[in-house]
């Protein structure tokens, strides 16, 4: 471990990402609209079965070639970085369908923020740092927590958005599950515990202070915009924002420091 970064590694690892959480989106897409989870009643942003912008079929086969992109970024990564990358990446690949199709469809079993904290957050970062450095230290593991948990503030606000659509078409997300009021409180922990986290990666100071801020901003906000009933629509967009915002001051206070 040198420090030195692998841009040929570093533009594989994120073409290899995008490819399989495009993939996702695409198979989440379409089998919500088939399950009717997703209608064209819904909420949030038009999507793409449900409002007939695209077919089912083109959006299966836009899926599959995508998953098939990332297993070539796969080939690459594994040449490098030998087998680990396969314990990565099967899983990876098959979950980016799993999460929403199969006999285990990890969304419709109340399991879609422990799904994004797992390969979202410890596994994109802690992979990532692998992939650059062969190492596995636990600092990367604890960042890849932090981001995890902001990750899965979107999935978490999103589907109390969506409860009675989910209620509806059977999805037991963990709303449906739990009802609004213990999933807006896990909202709320899912924003702030990131920030305490800083105390164990980077211990007090400017990264720590910065982050604080950061959770308090974001939280204040979701208990302006999270009602007992609904969810602003602007609030993911926020959500997203924190996560972005919380990435890129990371990386400054680290080149501060």
């Amino acid at each position: 471990m040198n420090g030195a970064l692998s841009w040929r590694l570093a533009v594989v690892t994120v073409f290899g990402a995008l490819f399989i959480q495009i993939a996702t989106n695409f198979f989440n897409d379409v089998i919500d609209a088939e399950k009717g989870a997703d209608t064209d009643r819904r909420l949030g942003p038009k999507r793409a079965a449900a409002g007939g912008l695209l077919s089912p079929r083109a959006l299966y086969q836009g899926a599959i070639f995508l998953l098939v992109q990332a297993m070539v970024c796969g080939v690459f990564l594994f040449q490098a970085r030998g087998w680990p990358i396969l314990l990565i990446g099967i899983p990876s690949l098959y979950l980016s369908y799993g999460y929403t199709g199969g006999k285990f469809p990890l969304a419709y079993l109340g399991l879609g923020e422990l799904f994004v904290i797992l390969f979202f957050g410890l596994v994109a970062v802690a992979g990532t740092v692998f992939i650059q450095t062969g190492e596995w230290p636990m600092r990367a593991w604890l960042v890849g927590l932090q981001v995890g948990l902001l990750s899965a503030v979107l999935i978490a606000v999103n589907n109390y958005r969506d409860l009675e659509e989910d209620r509806a078409a059977h999805k037991r997300t963990l709303v449906v599950r739990w009802g609004r009021k213990p999933v807006a409180l896990l909202i709320y922990l899912m924003t702030v515990l990131p920030a305490g986290l800083v105390l164990l990666t980077a211990g007090p100071g400017l990264w720590f202070m910065v982050s604080l801020i950061l959770a308090l901003v974001f939280l204040g906000l979701e208990l302006l915009l999270l009602e007992p009933g609904e969810v602003a629509p602007q609030l993911l967009g926020l959500s997203a924002l924190h996560l972005v915002l919380f990435v890129l001051a990371w990386h400054l206070c680290l080149a501060l420091t």
